[in-house]
């Protein structure tokens, strides 16, 4: 007998471009599960224009935010609709997918399962929109937060530093939290003879995300130059945004935007990937980047910011390195120069990445690890 699913969020997780596609691959890997039934996309208008207003005059009067997101009056706005969309209907499961806001008034006797990359307390102050609140808006972020991991019957994480969060912040049971990392939010996935790469005369470095400085594109560009100062035969290609006007270098290729809804763009982006060598990522925020998982399908080892949850998907050596946080680019470059003056060890942890993808960091094997908890 298949299960069925109601897929609970505010977002349409058709849209790829939603929450960088990961909406859409979940909502997929549900469906070789059981059958899915989508209950949104929906957005309470009246009250998030509200909260809006009342967010500009804290911002005025008390120079702090609030974060309408994780708010109790627009939580009750989704709770009254999604509440009515599950009227008289039959599922074995509610999937909730970075639902927090949506599920923490609904009523339902339906078992919940929350899946989330990064909780409240955890981006509290980390992430730029969740920093400067006034106390009643953090209070109110907390409180929907603790109702929606309370309220589930199982919470399913990417990292174990979402898992630490929720088990520590909100008093959730060890046994009621897994981690299971993402996959990679690709279609068309290059199969092992394409990854195929012979004697490397240009090393191709690669820098992905829609914003320049919380990505660390600017600790990008610094380790690129300083290999480049070096002698070595570097590029660097910044996918997904365009940097600011200073970074200027003859070796550096900028593609701004690639629409991944389209064949073509999915397409594009398989043909961009194949031609790099190393994944630079510093990033400043970040709770599981999906992008790590993307890289490792092309067998391209990452080089990531050591932040938040990204140890859930870089695992140290073996598809690529965690760098301090504080690093402004000598150690991206130390292992680069390491890597390109030893090709051997470079083709050897090229294999290890793919391996990782194929083993742990593909939606197949996060459907088939949820499986086990239903």
């Amino acid at each position: 007998m298949l299960l069925r699913f109601a897929y609970l969020s505010s977002e349409n997780p058709t849209n790829k471009k939603v929450w960088s596609g990961t909406h859409y691959s979940i909502y997929k890997a549900l469906q070789t599960i059981g059958e899915v039934e989508i209950l949104g996309p929906y957005e309470p208008s009246w009250r998030l224009l509200i909260s809006k207003i009342l967010n500009q005059i804290s911002l005025r009067l008390f120079k702090k935010r609030i974060s309408y997101r994780h708010s109790i009056f627009i939580s009750k706005g989704y709770a009254s609709y999604f509440n009515n969309k599950l009227k008289s209907k039959n599922f074995d499961y509610i999937i909730a997918p970075a639902a927090s806001c949506e599920i923490a008034f609904i009523q339902t006797h339906i078992p919940i399962i929350y899946i989330t990359d990064g909780t409240f307390a955890g981006c509290l102050n980390y992430h730029k929109s969740l920093s400067n609140l006034t106390k009643q808006s953090v209070s109110q972020g907390n409180k929907i937060e603790s109702l929606a991991i309370q309220k589930s019957k199982h919470v399913v994480v990417s990292s174990e530093w979402a898992a630490q969060s929720v088990k520590n912040d909100y008093n959730k049971s060890l046994n009621d939290v897994t981690v299971i990392p993402y996959g990679a939010n690709f279609e068309q996935i290059p199969i092992k003879y394409e990854l195929k790469v012979n004697n490397i005369h240009v090393w191709k470095l690669f820098f992905v995300g829609v914003y320049w400085e919380s990505k660390g594109g600017e600790i990008a560009f610094n380790a690129f130059k300083t290999l480049y100062d070096k002698g070595y035969p570097v590029e660097l290609t910044v996918l997904g945004c365009n940097p600011p006007l200073h970074i200027k270098h003859k070796n550096l290729h900028i593609i701004p935007f690639i629409d991944k809804n389209s064949i073509d763009g999915q397409q594009k982006m398989k043909s961009i990937f194949q031609d790099q060598h190393f994944l630079l990522l510093p990033t400043r925020f970040d709770c599981t980047p999906i992008v790590i998982n993307e890289a490792s399908a092309f067998a391209i080892p990452s080089l990531v910011a050591n932040s938040g949850g990204v140890a859930g998907h870089l695992k140290n050596g073996e598809n690529g390195f965690l760098i301090p946080y504080d690093d402004i680019g000598e150690t991206y470059v130390t292992q680069i120069e390491n890597l390109i003056n030893n090709p051997k060890k470079y083709f050897e942890l090229r294999h290890t990445t793919r391996q990782l993808y194929e083993n742990q960091l593909n939606w197949q094997h996060w459907a088939e690890e949820l499986k086990k908890i239903l």
